[in-house]
């Protein structure tokens, strides 16, 4: 049995040591804290009747480091080999105490020092084991001393001369390997925390799960990539022994944790693991002077390796003009220095530059034997990162394609491992963060449709919908694990006011993975946010009409931004609420087909007024009558002046490849100029003075037997919208309440044109269409 610190002893033993040489003699207090917890827990394990010897035991060792640090502080310096010494007592103290506890449950147990068992070299704070030494070591120990259970301290062993070394932190399953390799043992237990290896740090991945069994590379790569459970060299020792090591969780025993193992049994899962690696520094040297010239690489890891700096991640580009290297960010400097130096005559003469480094930087590898020769594996991990915007600075792989790494940044390490983790194992769910602008008719229609779907969405299509922030003109609730859609009314109420800018920050800020923002306003302000939050690879899903409307400049900006970033950018609802028109307009584009001209009622309050009014009440009155069922625009005048179907017939004229801008759309207003004097109210008040004109208009056209109808046409570059008079055979004559409908006259619909009818305006139908595209920005 290895015996690891009580949890925290490590770092206060590091902490007194470093106080002691700065001449601060807070180190006598932390050693005093340090003792009463040892004396504590050996109070709390042993009988009192047992307890002296042990007590007697811990106050003897705390006088020795009493004794250490008092060196420690009369020298002012804190040596590698005192602080090992300093260390080496955490793991002494605790597996003496465990000892002594199994002794009195009637074990036959002893306790070995491993220093007389593990022989290493004399790198003190990291040193090097001797194989061969220490298993000819444990063997002669074990011959010459019998008992049934041995309780071993880890993580310490000495060198030739007999002084004290450590293995390095996480040391304590590394002395458990050597023992195992040396012993021949069966199986390797590591009893720790958590049940096992993950598909993907827990802390960072909530749905990750454990992996049952796994083979001994790739638990290695897996190790070495930051999967803390496990200390990277413990692999080699068992593995050159086959020994299976098999990772338990203490605090539940029961679950099955990870065994490691030589050929595991073969899965359909491609990709094993998901790990990564922070605090990552990149060096670049670069230069014209290194195409062709051998010995270039060679000088460069020698001068890191003089310094003892690791070597984290290599990668050259083929033409051979850079090498990049990773190292630890803390030894970034080091690394500088000691590379500039070794290239100086080069740099002076300009045939390389000087080393360049970049810190800030993760790496995060995706690690399975499966993935060797099974193709669209790199293709799917990065179109899953630029997807959602993580741009990746380096990558490597070697040719055993075990593992792929690639070096990001380390803000987007979590965001970057979710979306991998959500790529690789299917069988859990994808997360999408709205950020949703606007709580009025159409959003909170959208919300409460959410909030019924929300179950439907999670168990069948594997979706998490999670609206993070949802803004007003006055209120700003935000929630990192998700508002709850069935009380946002009172959320939003109850939360403070924010600031579109700091709105926009907000989205950047949380970096949340598949973002969606939301825009359900009707406000020309909302769209100053779409560019900085497309160029970060934030979908957005307009329902308002202005930024498709707006300068062709602007609306070509944005178009560029979605496709340069790979963030989708959908305004379906700006024609037709949800109806499929800019949809199918899209696709006839796509196939190369081409649009000759098309026809469209577009607005579903002119139908609904047209189609409501007959004379017998005022044109006014119905006109009420349509923003009472919420079919209008805020502000009705947008309606019936034809400013909003002359922006719908931008909108689709854009679409279908015109460049064109909203002075090139020909609006032929039905209303008098008298209408738009003043305010609302006044409008309304203006429409009845007005009745005779709207009754004639009317007459006019029940005369003939036809029907009026505001009409968007498009035709060889050039669009117009106005009201006309409609006979019964035309496609556009019978429509219902708020019905929208739109013919397509291309080059494959020539004679006969592809029709797209239904309601097109209301509340429930445009939040329909706006959760549509939702679905669309993230599937």
């Amino acid at each position: 049995m290895v015996v690891s610190a009580l949890g925290g002893t490590t770092d206060a033993l590091i902490a007194a040591g470093r106080s002691a040489a700065a001449s601060n003699e807070a180190y006598r207090e932390a050693l005093h804290g340090l003792e009463q917890r040892h004396l504590a827990a050996a109070q709390e394990l042993l009988p009192t009747a047992s307890q002296q010897a042990s007590l007697d035991l811990l106050r003897s060792q705390f006088a020795e480091l009493q004794r250490v640090c008092d060196g420690v502080f009369a020298l002012g310096e804190l040596s590698a080999r005192t602080l090992d010494k300093l260390m080496s007592y955490g793991e002494l103290l605790s597996s003496q105490l465990v000892a002594a506890a199994a002794k009195q449950q009637g074990l036959d147990a002893a306790w070995a020092d491993s220093r007389q068992l593990i022989r290493t070299n004399s790198r003190f704070g990291n040193a090097e084991v001797d194989m061969a030494a220490t298993d000819l070591q444990v063997k002669a120990y074990l011959n010459a001393h019998k008992a049934r259970l041995w309780v071993v301290p880890g993580f310490i062993g000495a060198d030739a001369q007999g002084n004290t070394t450590t293995l390095g932190r996480g040391g304590s399953d590394y002395t458990a390997a050597l023992l195992a390799a040396a012993l021949g043992a069966e199986v390797l237990e590591i009893w720790t925390d958590v049940s096992g290896m993950m598909t993907a740090d827990p802390r960072l991945v909530s749905s990750a799960r454990p992996i049952a069994r796994i083979s001994y590379q790739e638990a290695m790569e897996l190790s070495h990539f930051g999967a803390k459970v496990l200390y990277p060299p413990t692999i080699q020792p068992v593995m050159q022994r086959g020994i299976p090591l098999w990772i338990k969780n203490t605090f539940a025993p029961q679950d099955h944790g990870t065994l490691v193992e030589v050929a595991p049994p073969r899965t359909a899962a491609v990709v094993r693991g998901i790990s990564s690696i922070s605090s990552l520094a990149l060096l670049s040297l670069e230069g014209s002077g290194m195409v062709g010239i051998p010995g270039f690489s060679r000088r460069l890891f020698a001068a890191l390796a003089r310094e003892r700096i690791n070597v984290i991640l290599i990668t050259q580009s083929s033409s051979e003009h850079s090498i990049c290297v990773g190292v630890n960010e803390a030894d970034a400097a080091r690394s500088q220095d000691a590379v500039d130096e070794e290239f100086a005559t080069e740099i002076a003469a300009g045939r390389i530059e000087p080393l360049r480094v970049e810190t800030g930087l993760a790496i995060v590898a995706l690690v399975g034997e499966n993935m060797k020769s099974h193709p669209g594996i790199s293709g799917k991990l990065f179109g899953a990162l630029g997807h959602n915007g993580v741009n990746i600075r380096a990558i490597a792989q070697g040719s055993s394609e075990k593992n792929i790494s690639t070096v990001i940044q380390a803000a987007d390490v979590r965001k970057a491992i979710n979306v991998v983790h959500e790529a690789f194992f299917e069988a859990t769910y994808k997360q999408v963060n709205l950020f949703v602008l606007g709580a009025g008719n159409v959003g909170g229609k959208l919300l409460d449709l959410l909030a019924r779907q929300q179950a439907y969405l999670l168990d069948k299509l594997r979706v998490q919908v999670r609206v993070v922030a949802l803004a007003s003109s006055r209120h700003c609730a935000v929630s990192d694990e998700g508002l709850d859609l069935g009380s946002w009314a009172a959320a939003l109420d109850a939360a403070p006011p924010l600031g579109l800018d700091e709105f926009t920050q907000l989205i950047i800020d949380k970096n949340l993975r598949n973002s969606v923002l939301v825009d359900v306003t009707a406000t020309p302000d909302t769209v100053r946010c779409y560019a900085p939050l497309l160029a970060k690879s934030v979908a957005v899903v307009a329902c308002n009409k202005v930024a498709a409307s707006s300068d062709y400049a602007f609306y070509a900006h944005l178009k560029s931004l979605a496709q340069e970033f790979n963030a989708p950018f959908l305004f379906e609802t700006n024609v037709g609420a949800a109806l499929p028109i800019l949809n199918t307009l899209q696709d006839l584009v796509r196939t190369g087909d081409r649009v000759q001209r098309f026809e469209a009622v577009l607005s579903g309050t002119l139908n609904f007024v047209f189609n409501h009014y007959d004379g017998s009440q005022p044109f006014a009155e119905v006109v009420r009558q349509a923003q009472a069922a919420g079919v209008t625009e805020p502000d009705p005048r947008l309606d019936l002046s034809g400013t909003d179907v002359a922006r719908k017939a931008l909108i689709l004229a854009r679409e279908a490849g015109e460049v064109m801008e909203m002075s090139d759309i020909e609006i032929q207003g039905f209303l008098p100029a008298s209408c738009f004097e003043g305010d609302v109210e006044a409008f309304y008040a203006q429409m009845l003075r007005e009745e005779a004109h709207f009754r004639a208009l009317y007459d006019q056209a029940a005369a003939q037997g036809k029907k009026l109808r505001f009409v968007a046409q498009y035709a060889e570059g050039r669009a117009k919208v106005g009201l006309q008079q409609l006979a019964p055979d035309h496609n556009l004559y019978d429509l219902r309440g708020k019905d929208n409908a739109i013919q397509f006259y291309t080059d494959c619909y020539v004679e006969q044109p592809l029709v797209i009818k239904g309601a097109g305006a209301g509340g429930e139908v445009t939040a329909a269409g706006v959760f549509a595209d939702i679905m669309r920005a993230v599937l």
